[in-house]
């Protein structure tokens, strides 16, 4: 061996027990067995195992839940196919203030997604209103995945119902509208929609209450813990038959900061009040409505004191000239105490059932008046969209401004609610407005007047119609908490004309 060979050789030891011990630290003692065997794996030895064969319980020790399954399962089959997703899209306006309190515009695309069901062999499906409120373009999923686009015949804006049909020769599968009034507490119910836009999605669970009101112009709703999220606003609350015995409408949401999501408590609107509503629409393109022609308030302790009654009932506040009211002899300050033999607990019982009267109806009506109990006989009448009762409060109270300056003044600035929720959120309060200081950032605007909000639009309409010429009325969620405010009304222009109240108007 040269010179040069012994000299290199040391190095290649070491270089080799360097690279061995580096080679053990990095894959373990088993690396280094495979590194001098060769590369060869240890064969692996299979392991003794024994699956089990038998379930827990046979079929035959749980029969009830057996067949409850089947049941569920076969009650699922029969409803999804007539079950709809509701996608939709179009383009809002927007109203903005800027730094001068001058009015900008700009257009905003919107998108938006629910649930209906159809309900006829035409391929007629109902939805809620505030799925397709405002869209332009309307298309439906069936359950078999092919979608059709759908045009809008008709609404009902205080209900939250829309009528659509699909543009399709397709064979429709319609489901039937059970009776509601039959409905009870604690019966099972199954809520089937399409929830953040997932697809057929069905819940159970029971009715929880019977009557729930969010507002005095909106009928009595279901209660149901079946879980309801955004997306099912439009999809059927069905019974044990797969009929039809509610709309689902709206969550109830503490505070939508904290949880947008299921809280237990969704709200649907009542079969019966739909299928009435869906009728009106089909044969005269519109919602029939009852109406008396009356402003009425709850009693308080302080107005009951002043008067000296205890007993039920609400009072009025203004009675429509020319409407059925005036016409029966209803005056202001009446205590209405029983309503077509219904007694009178608040404002909003008296509200549904004035709605859910026939036009023509003769409807007694009991009133409390000064001291004396009276029996009056009212012809209800067709609602309208603008009462005379409403052009007179307004005229009353002198010149009012243009709306963008009224809700200049008022000052509250709001943003869109989410899909299935009630009300809008304040993004901004403008200072030296009449709302600084009473209504603060992030408060939930649910309802104005006691009339529900369900978008900026709305809320704005209701604002600027109101504040101008009377006391303002703001349902609120704050911090979980439901509080009422009001704002005075904003100071008038005079017209020149004696606004002075006359004896019969204090």
């Amino acid at each position: 061996m040269n010179e040069g060979i012994r000299r290199l050789f040391p190095l290649a030891v070491v270089f080799v027990a360097a690279f061995a011990v580096v080679y053990a630290i990095r894959n373990g003692p088993d690396g280094l067995k495979k590194l001098f065997s060769g590369g060869e794996t240890p064969s692996h030895r299979p392991e003794t195992f024994t699956l089990p064969e038998k379930p827990p319980l046979e079929l035959d020790d749980v029969e009830l839940l057996a067949r409850l399954n089947d049941e569920y399962a076969r009650l699922t089959d029969a409803v999804v196919p007539s079950v709809v997703s509701i996608d939709t899209s179009g383009v809002r306006a927007q109203r903005m203030l800027d730094g001068y309190g001058r009015q900008l515009i700009r257009p905003v695309p919107t998108q938006g997604q629910g649930s209906g069901v159809i309900v006829t062999h035409e391929g007629h499906v109902v939805t809620n209103y505030h799925v397709v409120k405002g869209q332009q373009q309307i298309q439906v999923t069936m359950h078999n995945g092919q979608i059709h686009p759908a045009s809008l015949i008709g609404s009902d804006p205080l209900l939250d119902i829309a009528v659509l049909k699909v543009e399709a020769d397709v064979e429709f599968q319609p489901l039937k509208f059970g009776d509601s009034e039959l409905v009870k507490r604690g019966q099972i119910v199954f809520a089937i929609g399409n929830p953040f836009g997932l697809g057929e999605t069905v819940t159970q669970g029971i009715i929880s209450a019977l009557e729930r009101s969010l507002s005095d112009t909106q009928r009595d709703l279901f209660q149901t813990d079946a879980a309801i999220n955004p997306g099912n606003s439009g999809g059927p609350l069905v019974n044990l038959q797969g009929e039809i015995i509610g709309i689902n409408s709206a969550i109830y949401r503490p505070d939508d900061r904290v949880n947008s999501g299921f809280q237990g408590v969704g709200f649907s609107i009542r079969g019966n009040d739909v299928k009435e509503a869906l009728h009106a629409i089909l044969e005269r393109g519109r919602p029939i409505r009852g109406y008396l022609g009356v402003r009425m308030l709850d009693l308080d302790p302080r107005f009951r004191q002043l008067i000296g009654y205890d007993g039920p009932g609400a009072v009025i506040v203004a009675v429509g000239e020319g409407s059925p009211a005036e016409k029966a002899g209803l005056k202001p300050r009446d205590i209405l105490t029983r309503y077509g033999g219904e007694t009178i607990d608040s404002m909003a019982e008296i509200f549904t059932l004035v709605q859910r009267s026939r036009v023509g109806d003769k409807i007694p009506i009991d009133v409390w008046r000064d001291g004396e109990t009276l029996t009056l006989e009212a012809v209800i009448e067709e609602a309208r969209m603008e009462t005379p009762t409403a052009r007179k409060s307004v005229k009353d109270r002198g010149v009012t401004a243009p709306p963008e300056e009224v809700l200049r003044k008022v000052g509250i600035l709001t943003r869109d609610p989410a899909p299935g929720q009630l009300g809008v959120t304040v993004t901004e309060i403008l200072p030296d407005s009449i709302a600084a200081g009473r209504i603060i950032v992030s408060d939930l605007i649910t309802a104005v007047n006691q009339t529900p909000v369900r978008s900026v639009e709305e809320f704005e309409r209701q604002v600027a119609a109101s504040a101008a010429a009377q006391a303002t009325s703001f349902q609120i969620v704050r911090n979980g908490r439901t509080v009422r405010v009001v704002l005075q009304p904003l100071p008038r222009e005079e017209s020149g004309e004696d606004t002075t109240p006359t004896q019969s108007q204090r």
